[in-house]
């Protein structure tokens, strides 16, 4: 595939109660090639008049590809007409180079009212779809267009919502004036360009995934549409996990550094936020609320977060120090303990942990606990047992998944860190995303102490996840580097992604 390519454009009139209108839609393909790009429509209309449109985000198209969609919609005014018939290319610019889609220079056009116009010669696409479900959402209508010539005689979805564990068929129908959920009215079937528009709808229910490929039958043959091998997928939000020590106000530009961490849950869409080294005024051991750095940071979310937070011990000799837990959903459960042998409050190494239980919306219930243990050598195997058969005793039938996710302190390949995994019952998640399941050094810092701790990955935060898990680890990325929001404290954060298995 071509860095951008043309997959269809629509061109609908349509006339509503309050006059008529122009839909133009088009939808394309791109290679994921930088993180940072731009990708727009150049068009012109009946006037020659050149204009630029630009085009977001639609879904991922299976291993370094997505689509990208762009849409108009014009309305007649005194002293303008509708755009009528448009010519067109396509413009993707990033890490400095300029790509084209304009049918090698020549431009591509639409005709005004034309209906859908599938290129490239695919005698079977589906159009119209979403990537993403949407609340509460029972049924997909799906649109398929299917070249002319093709003489079908069923068009047929084969679906699933388990993994493709149970399949279902869905026939769809070919209307006479066929219904565009875009531009949300009916359209000529069939249309100019010689397709035909065939239409059905999949009842999923409370289903978080739907897949879904195609199937046009004729006397002759079944021709698909499969989403070039990868099947179509629609979904509801997964569920987006960060975690991250905050080095207990430890840090210089301390308050725009709060404003950074706030602004990446806000645009990442971070449903629940692991943290540690969570700091407010000893205040005499009394504390003060106001400086906490978990209540400062959720106050400038775009919409405020349920909080869990406890303090375990004195911090750098003036702060409370604790973890917290932040969830966009509401906490059904919480609870806060030791899990070192020391309880005083002025000892380093006492350490707490904090949980809380979440109904995650088509996920069901999940275990989350912060924590922050001490070193190897300072306790850690105690601690951890403790927390594993703490997190054993909140594990019930309802529950999709347990994460231990936080600071604790041992390196990636240590004997702290294969206690862990040898107790055969979790798994890192920051392993399980990456292909190969190979650690990367991820954990940096300029002390010479951690530097001879750390080996060959200085990673010591997790999301570890119980093996028994209905969850899966989908993705997982760094945070809070020179190359996304700055570094925030002396630790990096990660996110991750969680789906239904």
């Amino acid at each position: 595939m071509a860095e951008i390519q043309l997959l269809y454009v629509e061109n609908i009139i349509t006339r509503k109660k309050r006059g008529l209108q122009q839909q133009l839609t088009f939808f394309m393909a791109v290679e994921n090639i930088g993180y940072d790009k731009q990708v727009d429509v150049i068009w012109a209309d009946e006037d020659g008049v050149w204009q630029t449109l630009p085009a977001v985000f639609h879904s991922k198209l299976g291993e370094g590809k997505e689509y990208w969609q762009a849409q108009a919609t014009f309305h007649p005014g005194a002293d303008k007409s509708l755009p009528g018939n448009v010519q067109f290319g396509l413009r993707y610019r990033t890490r400095g180079a300029e790509y084209w889609d304009n049918k090698l220079g020549l431009n591509y056009f639409s005709q005004a009212d034309s209906g859908v116009k599938v290129v490239h010669a695919r005698p079977v696409q589906n159009i119209g779809f979403a990537g993403q479900l949407k609340n509460g959402q029972k049924y997909v209508p799906i649109t398929v267009a299917v070249a002319k010539g093709l003489d079908a005689k069923k068009v047929v979805i084969h679906w699933t919502t388990d993994n493709w564990q149970h399949t279902h068929k869905t026939p769809c129908h070919f209307k006479r004036n066929y219904w565009d959920a875009t531009a949300r009215s009916y359209a000529r079937n069939p249309n100019q360009y010689g397709y035909q528009i065939w239409q059905g709808s999949l009842k999923i229910n409370n289903a978080f995934r739907l897949q879904y490929t195609i199937g046009c039958e004729n006397r002759e043959q079944t021709v698909w549409d499969n989403n070039y091998g990868n099947n179509y997928t629609a979904s509801h939000k997964p569920l987006n996990v960060m975690i991250l020590n905050l080095h207990c106000y430890q840090e210089d530009n301390q308050d725009y550094k709060f404003s950074q961490i706030a602004k990446a849950i806000d645009e990442l869409e971070v449903d629940v936020v692991c943290f540690q080294e969570v700091a407010e005024n000893w205040n005499n051991g009394m504390g003060d609320w106001n400086s906490n750095a978990v209540k400062i940071i959720n106050d400038r979310l775009a919409k405020p977060y349920h909080i869990h937070t406890d303090w375990a011990h004195l911090g750098f000799d003036r702060y409370r120090e604790g973890v917290a837990i932040l969830s966009r959903y509401p906490l059904s459960r919480h609870d806060a303990r030791y899990v070192s042998d020391s309880h005083d409050a002025y000892n380093i190494h006492s350490r707490k942990a904090v949980m809380a239980q979440i109904h995650i919306p088509y996920m069901g219930a999940v275990n989350v606990f912060s924590t922050h243990l001490s070193w190897w050598e300072n306790g850690f195997s105690i601690q951890f047992n403790r927390l594993r058969d703490w997190a054993a005793s909140k594990q019930t039938a309802n529950v999709r998944a347990t994460l231990l996710c936080g600071d604790f302190n041992v390196t990636a390949g240590s004997s702290g860190y294969h206690l862990v995994l040898e107790t055969n019952e979790y798994t890192d998640q920051y392993v399980d995303a990456k292909t190969g399941g190979q650690t990367e050094k991820n954990y940096r810092v300029d002390d010479p102490y951690w530097q001879q701790y750390a080996g060959n990955d200085y990673r010591i935060d997790y999301v570890f996840m119980n093996k028994n898990s209905d969850l899966r680890a989908t993705s997982a990325r760094m945070l809070f580097t020179e190359q996304d929001y700055g570094r925030v404290s002396d630790h990096c954060g990660y996110l991750m992604v969680f789906e239904p298995k």
